[in-house]
């Protein structure tokens, strides 16, 4: 696959765009808000010293640095992304204190696979005959189920008599989405970091997903990308282990922006995405897909609701994965063992309105410790004020 050019990073309608960055400043040491301007980054850390500040007045992203000084150029920050360390100046996750959550099993497509998983007790070896049995008993009656419907109601109750029903067809089509916390504050990777795929999984795939940013009052302000990596193997062995499955060093990436909602990008727009994927290996390996958000079972407004409200508050806002319609079957060695990563695996995510997200794949072990928290970031914060 062909190198990704930095024009690519960015949106297609960049130019109409307000986009919001994290980057490390290897001179401060620390994280810089920072707006995009064309090519460049203007540092807006000085009238905005967070994200979540940020999003709690969006309108304000319309006016921050407009003007300002050029700090860094994009290319300078993908090469040094590409390098990575605290002496290179990098992308970062571009949000900070807020609490990155997740909603699971949105799609028809992805249901049927988190069954699989669960029906094969995370062995893969199954899964292509699990597959084939479900396939054939809900691919087709499912797709047109509004969750929580009377209809679903009376499917779950053939599937219950059947000896079919599963913990992943209450959340897919029942009353109440899945919403877990996918990863703690601050530990998610930006642009060109490695994720972590830990030793103790042998089956695991990365999910393409549109991820909203959410202020504290609820209000979606922003959209990214994101790649919500999982170990199949290890939710597959129990529902209880999915803290296991999904959070884990470097397991959550996401970038290479947030772009801010306005009159021309709103909910809508995103509604309609067509996120794509692509994996490329040392081995030669290649694959594709497609997460197309107009085949998502429930609302985007839906899944927010399901998140904040009056059973739950956010004061410094929240990340939403939104799900993936994606789910790799795709063998990549034994016929019918299914994909899984590999060390090394080039992992693009991208879509017209929100960039381009770009990772490689390593072991867990090998990678860095996670030692950048909120309150090194409160010092940092302090320190630069």
């Amino acid at each position: 696959m062909e190198e990704i050019s930095v024009k690519n990073i960015l949106p297609v309608d960049a130019q109409e765009a307000t986009l919001v960055a994290r980057i490390w400043d290897p001179v401060s040491r620390g994280p810089r808000v920072c707006r995009v301007e064309g090519h460049s980054f203007i540092d807006i850390t000085p009238d905005c010293r967070t994200v979540s500040e940020l999003c709690e007045v969006p309108d304000q992203a319309l006016t921050l640095g407009l003007g300002g000084p050029i700090r860094w150029t994009l290319d300078e920050v993908v090469s040094g992304s590409k390098h990575g360390g605290i002496d290179q100046v990098h992308f970062l996750a571009p949000i900070d204190l807020q609490v990155v959550k997740a909603c699971g099993v949105t799609f028809v497509g992805s249901l049927i696979e988190r069954v699989i998983e669960e029906r094969c007790a995370g062995d893969s070896t199954k899964a292509e005959g699990v597959r084939d049995e479900l396939t054939s008993v809900l691919g087709g009656s499912l797709k047109a189920l509004k969750p929580g419907s009377h209809s679903a109601q009376k499917v779950k109750e053939v599937l219950i008599a059947q000896g079919l029903w599963s913990q992943y067809l209450e959340v897919g089509i029942g009353p109440d989405p899945e919403v877990f916390t996918k990863a703690p504050v601050l530990s998610s990777v930006g642009w060109g970091a490695e994720v972590g795929i830990p030793g103790f999984s042998h089956w695991n795939n990365p999910e393409p997903e549109l991820v909203l940013v959410v202020n504290s009052g609820g209000t979606p302000v922003g959209a990214m990308l994101g790649n919500d990596v999982n170990l199949r193997d290890v939710e597959g062995r129990s529902a209880l282990l999915l803290g296991k499955a999904k959070d884990n060093n470097a397991q959550s990436a996401l970038g290479p922006f947030v772009r801010i909602f306005d009159s021309s990008f709103t909910l809508g727009t995103v509604s309609e995405e067509e996120i794509r994927l692509s994996v490329t290996g040392l081995d030669g390996f290649e694959m594709t897909g497609t997460n197309s958000l107009s085949e998502i079972s429930r609302p985007l407004e839906e899944l927010v609701g399901a998140t904040w409200g009056v059973h739950h508050q956010y004061p410094d806002g929240f990340a939403l994965y939104t799900g993936t319609l994606f789910s790799p079957t795709k063998d990549r060695g034994v016929p019918g063992s299914g994909f899984t990563h590999k060390p090394g695996d080039r992992v693009v995510i991208s879509s017209p309105h929100l960039g381009c997200l770009e990772n490689t794949t390593a072991a867990t072990e090998t990678l860095e410790p996670w030692v950048f928290g909120i309150r090194e970031l409160m010092d940092y914060l302090a320190r630069s004020a």
